[in-house]
């Protein structure tokens, strides 16, 4: 069972939804017409504000129906983040939209407290499994990736996703946690990272990967470029993989409070 996934690695106009919002356009309408998912990156409306008061949208507001849109457009799914205020709150909302126009979020769990994240938004407390074309998905969120208790892969999914507005000066931390989280739960991870400097000074490389079960690197995409890749994945080959290697069955067990 194939799915191709298209990794669009991108600049983001720093607290400029307009501009973001088309410059997403042009480079979503570029691509090929064949891809299944299209995964953009963390608060890929606004960079990694900590201004939610002056940015936040409502649930299912203007850029949701943009998503929408462009699901519809592309028959592809697409998965994005953005800032979102609910029930009086801000919330880092990844948005996990199908092709028909249906969706699922997930609420991005670990705030990143060196940049005052935990100030400024709420913690999610829900893992989201998504069902998509005969594949289980689990979308999180950048500084979720340093914590692999929130990722463990109980037989649950096949594919893991993080996005990210994730620093260069951090890339080894992120291209290595990447291949760890797709070595220790058998699965394939997606990784999407913003490139350019954000409002803050701080230079952001990309290092957009999709990474093998088996820890082999599928992706070619060049840091600090703006460019997409288009990239398929075997589910047969995974299970096939995890049939000879079952090391899943060894795991621990344990529940998250």
């Amino acid at each position: 069972m194939i799915m191709k996934i298209t990794l669009l690695q991108s600049n983001i106009e720093w607290e400029n939804r307009e501009a973001n919002l088309k410059s997403f356009e042009n480079q979503i309408q570029s691509l090929r017409s064949d891809t299944d998912l299209i995964i953009l990156p963390e608060m890929f409306t606004t960079g990694f504000s900590m201004h939610p008061e002056l940015w936040a949208e409502e649930h299912l507001g203007t850029t949701f129906k943009t998503m929408q849109l462009w699901a519809k457009q592309k028959q592809s799914a697409v998965v994005g983040s953005i800032i979102i205020k609910s029930n009086n709150k801000y919330w880092n909302r990844a948005y996990f939209v199908f092709p028909d126009g249906s969706f699922q979020y997930y609420d991005k769990r670990h705030l990143f407290r060196m940049a005052k994240e935990d100030e400024h938004y709420a913690s999610g407390n829900q893992r989201v499994l998504v069902e998509y074309k005969g594949w289980k998905i689990l979308p999180l969120i950048c500084y979720d990736l340093r914590f692999p208790v929130w990722s463990r892969n109980d037989l649950d999914y096949d594919l893991l996703i993080y996005i990210a507005n994730w620093p260069e000066r951090r890339s080894t931390p992120w291209k290595a946690l990447l291949k760890a989280r797709a070595i220790e739960n058998l699965s394939y991870v997606a990784g999407v990272n913003r490139i350019g400097e954000d409002g803050n000074g701080i230079e952001h490389s990309g290092d957009s990967a999709l990474i093998d079960f088996n820890g082999k690197e599928l992706s070619a995409i060049t840091p600090n470029q703006q460019m997409s890749e288009t990239i398929s994945i075997d589910k047969d080959g995974l299970l096939e993989f995890k049939r000879k290697f079952p090391a899943h069955l060894d795991a621990d067990t344990f529940t998250i409070e």
